[in-house]
């Protein structure tokens, strides 16, 4: 196999058509890329509460989000600030992509989201009251507001999404994962599927739950605190927020005229055998899978999304996946994350929006911070500032916690 595909994508293809986007870099699509593309950080000292008991104090908080800007009263006490984000990206996603739902049937557009660590926030102050004031003060809306579903659920009824819903929860890696389920209703014959991940996992108990991995960084400058494929890599610094996304049947965007921002053209999902097995790890399988499945060789990639886990050991198993599928070519790697911190299954939904606007601009964001890059980093990283190239295809890759492995394909428009 060799070469790239082009041409128009074909009737049954899973495109892209609108973003909606929330994260540390900016509220909105094209806050978050302009920052992106200058290479500015959003991490700082956590300020939703007082973290200066924690190892951890650091994070990618969405700025300037209000949510009663964006939801009724009604809303505001029954859902976490994930789903409140969520919310707000599906309008977005939805206004982007000049869909409607209410034109569509009333089976025609569903909902797959992901998440890693549902509405912690709001399980927290429940909790606090059940056991500081007695069972009567715990809300009934906590019977769903905490739940892994919850995001799809909202979604569904505000936009009155009837077709197929679900919910993956596979970490960092499910972003990728519920793309590619939407894919799979596509195929199936549904017109058009909302989809992606987003997270809020900053409150005490969140940021407590991810204190057990081992893998959080306990540096207080900004700058230092989360250095994938660095020399001095130590961990990585947790965010919130993410990306929704319309995606649709290429003949079903085509027959209304929209826009098509890409195609997911292939994906791929792995999972790692046991530490004790001496098995290898089942990233370059998800790798070539995903390129397999899109029929995209090696040498037709213009750019890795790495997953950068910012651990020396997991950014080594990456690098050297990379090596083994793309050998010698010193292809294009970048992990905007940087700026934002890791958000669970929003990640990567946020590294596909950012890939499209990569394509959509002809640019390669950078990865700021990382100034000694180790022996084993790839040899493309772009580091420093944004790389103007064409932008034709793009991989993304991403793991979570536990041995979940996803890689995926997107192809530019036309």
């Amino acid at each position: 196999m060799s070469g790239r595909r082009t041409g128009a994508p074909a009737p049954d293809d899973a495109v892209i058509t609108g973003l909606g986007v929330a994260a540390a870099t900016g509220l909105g699509t094209e806050e978050h890329w302009n920052a992106t593309v200058k290479g500015a950080s959003g991490i700082g000292p956590i300020r939703r509460h007082d973290a200066s008991g924690y190892p951890c104090r650091l994070a990618g908080e969405v700025p300037g989000f209000d949510p009663a800007d964006h939801l009724s009263g009604r809303l505001l006490p029954q859902t976490d600030r994930m789903t409140q984000l969520a919310l707000a990206a599906s309008d977005w996603a939805l206004a982007d992509a000049g869909l409607d739902p209410a034109t569509l049937d009333e089976y025609g557009m569903g909902v797959v989201t992901a998440s890693a660590s549902g509405g912690f926030e709001f399980a927290q102050k429940e909790l606090q009251s059940l056991w500081s004031k007695g069972p009567r003060h715990v809300t009934a809306y906590q019977s769903f507001a905490w739940f892994y579903a919850v995001n799809s659920g909202q979604i569904s009824i505000r936009h009155g999404l009837r077709g197929p819903s679900g919910v993956l929860v596979t970490g960092q890696a499910g972003g990728l994962d519920a793309l590619a389920h939407a894919r799979r209703q596509l195929r199936a014959g549904v017109p058009a599927m909302l989809t992606g991940g987003m997270e809020a996992p900053l409150s005490p108990w969140g940021l407590v739950s991810q204190l057990t991995s081992g893998r959080l960084s306990t540096c207080d400058d900004p700058a230092r605190a989360y250095l994938p494929f660095d020399a001095a890599a130590c961990g990585h610094v947790p965010g919130e927020g993410g990306a929704l996304l319309v995606m649709e049947r290429a003949e079903a965007a085509r027959a209304r005229g929209a826009r098509v921002l890409g195609t997911f053209a292939g994906y791929c999902a792995t999972f790692d055998p046991a530490p004790d097995t001496g098995r290898p790890p089942g990233l370059r399988r998800a790798i070539q899978g995903a390129l397999d499945d899109a029929g995209t060789a090696p040498d037709a990639v213009d750019v890795v999304f790495a997953d950068a886990a910012g651990v020396r050991a997991q950014d080594t198993a990456e690098a050297e996946a990379l090596a083994a599928v793309f050998g010698d070519r010193p292809v294009p790697v970048t992990a905007p994350k940087t700026m934002t911190g890791r958000l669970a299954s929003g990640g990567a939904a946020l590294d596909v929006a950012s890939a499209l606007l990569a394509m959509r601009d002809a640019v390669v964001p950078p990865t700021p911070h990382v100034t000694a890059p180790a022996a084993d980093a790839p040899a493309g990283l772009v580091r420093d500032t944004a790389r103007r190239m064409p932008v034709r295809s793009a991989l993304i890759v991403a793991r979570g916690h536990g041995g979940f492995n996803a890689a995926a394909v997107l192809r530019a428009a036309g």
